[in-house]
């Protein structure tokens, strides 16, 4: 029983087999999934799917690359829709400075509006963090996010920076990096993190792990993920997959 904590399955990638995606996701032991909306088209869509399957949950937020695009209106819609069942966190949200359509300031902005939006609303964040570590931890910790807590989304970034997410009550997840051949950062950090702070996702369609990588990433795949993990760790698949999952169950207040 496998948890993905962060999956897309409402991006145009599967809008052709998204059904089909899911159910092979099932018969994989991928048992529970969160998909992420982040902007105004993939919202709506995650939530839809998260209506129809009991399993699956939803988050909804803005992406930092879009956060130029994002209004006042915006903010309030995905506050109304923080309510809804199936919504179990806020986001992604955070920085990007890998791209450049939305300057920093913006996206510094539209992230500290978020957290303050989850902690009105009193739920957990998920981060999307490309080259900006320093600039991240020093917002949440402003911001005092440790109040909700949340998801360090597809950490590939030095156990140097692990701790000061741990102290905030934040989650690391890992994805498909960590079974990159030359990939030695998210190796590490699957190592040194608490068991009890772990998580598994795909990111899917991206980040497609070891052999599937450059091709479509998709949930089933977290299954690869969980099992890298579990060797490094040296522990059982069995055991990985339950404490991760009991993880995710806490972190989003699902009842089992």
């Amino acid at each position: 029983m496998l948890f993905d904590t962060h999956v897309h399955l409402n991006a145009r990638q599967f809008s052709e087999d998204r059904e089909d995606t899911i159910q092979r996701a099932f018969a994989a032991g991928v048992n529970y999934m969160v998909v992420v909306g982040f902007d105004k088209e993939t919202i709506p869509l995650a939530i839809e799917i998260a209506e129809q399957n009991k399993t699956i949950y939803a988050a909804v937020g803005w992406h930092p690359v879009d956060a130029v695009d994002m209004t006042e209106a915006d903010l309030t819609w995905i506050e109304e829709l923080s309510s809804h069942p199936k919504v179990v966190a806020i986001g992604e949200m955070g920085l990007d400075y890998h791209w450049d359509k939305s300057p920093k300031e913006v996206q510094k902005e539209v992230f500290r509006q978020q957290i303050r939006l989850a902690k009105k609303v009193n739920m957990p964040i998920i981060i999307h963090n490309r080259e900006a570590t320093e600039d991240i931890i020093e917002i949440l910790q402003e911001e005092g996010a440790e109040a909700i807590g949340g998801i360090m989304h597809c950490y590939n970034d030095s156990v140097d920076y692990v701790q000061a997410c741990l102290d905030m009550n934040f989650y690391i997840s890992l994805g498909g990096p960590v079974t990159f051949k030359n990939a030695t950062m998210p190796k590490e950090v699957a190592v040194e993190v608490p068991l009890d702070r772990l998580l598994v996702e795909t990111d899917a369609p991206f980040l497609a792990p070891h052999p599937y990588r450059g091709k479509r990433n998709e949930p089933a795949h977290v299954k690869l993920i969980a099992e890298k993990v579990a060797e490094l760790r040296g522990i059982s698949m069995e055991q990985l997959s339950k404490v991760t999952t009991d993880n995710a169950f806490s972190l989003f207040r699902i009842a089992k």
